[in-house]
């Protein structure tokens, strides 16, 4: 294992701000627009901010014609594409840029005029599904099989499964027009989180004062000073704690979003809503839970271990991210990282390897570091006119690398459906989306552990993949549990308060954790740090994704060339098919439970293994 030593001093740094950044690690968003006044003068040409009516007149004049022939109907669908293509780019340009520093005047106000021009954009084209789901039976069959419309088949299919939950199109146009509005409790939580929210200094055992911050956080936490982590676990937590009044009514106000959404649509629950038109049963999220809940004294067993192999008499939450082998101590600076990644995805071919590595190196797909004011965390993003775009807050533990790779496994994904797929099936579906990036990071943890052959670091290797897989396995669907009770709460007009959702969020981690485990009263606030229950049920495609993820990894890894095919097929085909069918595509079926039973398996063989190296 290629790791560097190094005496790191990166706790004691103070936050560099974005000018301080060397450019070289900085994204390179003047590939999309060189400055602000280039986007300025694209926003003008597709975004008709002077028109106060009708900015898109070249779509509206379609309006009432769509029973006129096949040849109208793909004019209408190329032209909301070009438009729709130009104003995506302005709005990756724009939030690129906000997130390198979210207090920035001039990208905040860009942020906010390219985000309200995409809602007009909706108003204006709302018409659209309503005028052709209200054509005749025989007029809808015949566009889906009219050769003029080949290109659009199944994005035409997609529309008209959608029928019984389409509106009028005066009340689409409602619809569209509240959308913004709507999207108050999420965006004042991400300026909350990622701006305006300051946790207090703390000190580790030296009795040295340390700056505490969202990237800095995990760092602690996957520390030694085991005072360090209980100060930066209660200090985090409390200081969200502070502000539980306004954060449960943002999430209420979020629940009541997605609420307003269903019923107005004529959905059974919140959650049909949000999967229904990924043509995905509920069965399917709800058999996770249960699959996951059926086997959790599996990871109540490795609490146990984690508590015995540390030593401690009592195990609490902020011991569960320091590493159990305590001989191996790693770091590795950004470029070793880049290098480590692209040898292990060399099972998907030379090109797919070259192309992430200049990416990652050259092409500067990433914005590296950390500065004061940027969006904490990690993310892929990019549009069908850019690269892909990560933002990373790398700080060189094991963890970054791994954020690095899952990361990067979204960004090729992106790049070879927007390669081969054209403009209205270059993004693929939200279900599959967490299968790329695990599947990148399966690979790197199975590249490491073949090649190191000290025993240490082999134990070391594989509490880490532990961990990955109780993170983004067990964690996730009891964040998915727990955004479930949120939305049927809502439903059932119970009122959200903080003590109901401290409450529940408590007993949801002693189910989870077990009996080896102290429930540390700071955990009980942890909900309100969540971005993700902004997300709309998002987090439970995280436990699938990964359950898919071992699995087709397995088969690559296994069968080679064959297998390798089926999954480079299904990066390419962004959402040409149903998320279900794509990964059938690949060679996995998620519509049963055995690829989650399976990764719980391995979890459990891994846990047999390490604490066997270590006994």
């Amino acid at each position: 294992m290629a790791t560097t030593l190094q005496n790191s001093s990166a706790e004691e740094k103070k936050t560099r701000s974005r000018e301080e950044i060397p450019h070289e690690d900085r994204w390179n968003v003047e590939a999309l627009y060189l400055s602000f006044e280039a986007w300025e003068a694209d926003l003008k040409k597709w975004g008709r901010e002077e028109r106060r009516e009708g900015h898109w007149q070249e779509i509206t004049a379609f309006k009432g014609k769509l029973n006129e022939g096949a040849d109208l109907l793909r004019n209408l669908f190329q032209t909301c594409f070009e438009f729709e293509r130009a104003l995506s780019k302005l709005y990756t340009y724009a939030h690129l840029r906000h997130d390198e520093d979210v207090a920035n005047d001039q990208c905040k106000k860009a942020y906010t005029r390219i985000s309200s021009l995409l809602f007009d954009f909706r108003q204006e084209t709302s018409w659209v599904e309503p005028e052709i789901l209200a054509l005749p039976e025989a007029k809808l069959k015949e566009y889906l099989t009219a050769p003029a419309l080949a290109e659009f088949r199944v994005y035409l299919e997609k529309i008209v499964r959608l029928k019984p939950y389409t509106l009028s199109a005066e009340k689409e146009e409602l619809m569209a027009l509240a959308g913004n509005a709507l999207e108050t409790p999420s965006r004042a939580f991400g300026s909350f989180n990622n701006a305006d929210l300051k946790f207090a200094q703390i000190e580790d055992a030296q009795g040295r004062k340390l700056e505490l911050t969202h990237a800095k956080f995990l760092l602690y936490l996957r520390g030694r000073d085991r005072k360090l982590r209980k100060e930066a676990f209660e200090t985090l937590h409390h200081s969200f704690a502070a502000y539980e009044n306004t954060l449960c009514d943002l999430i209420n106000g979020e629940m009541q979003k997605h609420l307003f959404n269903a019923r107005a649509r004529g959905y059974k629950s919140c959650l049909d809503a949000a999967l229904f038109s990924h043509q995905i049963d509920t069965s399917v999220y709800h058999s996770l839970i249960a699959t996951v809940r059926k086997n959790l004294s599996v990871l109540h067993r490795y609490m146990g271990v984690r508590k015995k192999l540390l030593g401690y008499d009592e195990l609490h939450l902020y011991d569960l991210h320091v590493p159990l082998v305590p001989e191996i101590t790693f770091t590795m600076n950004y470029n070793e990282a880049v290098r480590e990644i692209a040898r292990s995805v060399l099972p998907l071919g030379g090109e797919y390897q070259t192309v992430l590595e200049k990416g990652l190196g050259q092409d500067r797909w990433v914005d590296k570091y950390e500065n004061l004011r940027k969006r904490s965390g990690a993310y892929s993003s990019g549009c069908f006119d850019s690269m892909p775009y990560i933002l990373m807050n790398y700080q060189g533990a094991f963890h970054d690398l791994m954020t690095l790779a899952h990361e990067a496994g979204h960004s090729m994904h992106s790049f070879l459906s927007g390669r081969n797929q054209p403009y209205h099936y270059s993004h693929y579906p939200i279900f599959v989306a967490e299968v790329a990036s695990t599947f990148n990071e399966e690979l790197l943890i199975t590249d490491l552990l073949a090649k190191t052959k000290d025993k240490m670091q082999r134990a070391y290797l594989i509490n880490q993949k532990i961990e990955d897989i109780r993170g983004t396995l067990f964690r996730q669907t009891m964040f998915a549990e727990f955004e479930l009770r949120l939305h049927t709460w809502v439903e059932q007009n119970v009122p959200l308060t903080p003590a109901l959702l401290k409450s529940e969020y408590r007993k949801l981690n002693s189910d989870y954790f077990g009996a080896h485990l102290v429930i540390d009263d700071a955990i009980d606030i942890e909900w309100a740090r969540i971005p993700h229950f902004y997300y709309n049920f998002y987090v439970y495609q995280y436990a699938t994704g990964i359950s898919a993820a071992h699995a087709l990894c397995e088969k690559v890894l296994k069968e080679g060339a064959p297998a390798k095919e089926r999954y480079l097929k299904f990066l390419s085909s962004g959402s040409s098919r149903y998320p279900l069918e794509l990964l059938e595509l690949a060679g996995v079926d998620m519509r049963r439970s055995d690829a989650v039973e399976a990764t719980i398996r391995h979890f459990d063989t891994l846990v047999t293994e390490l604490e066997q190296a270590l006994r």
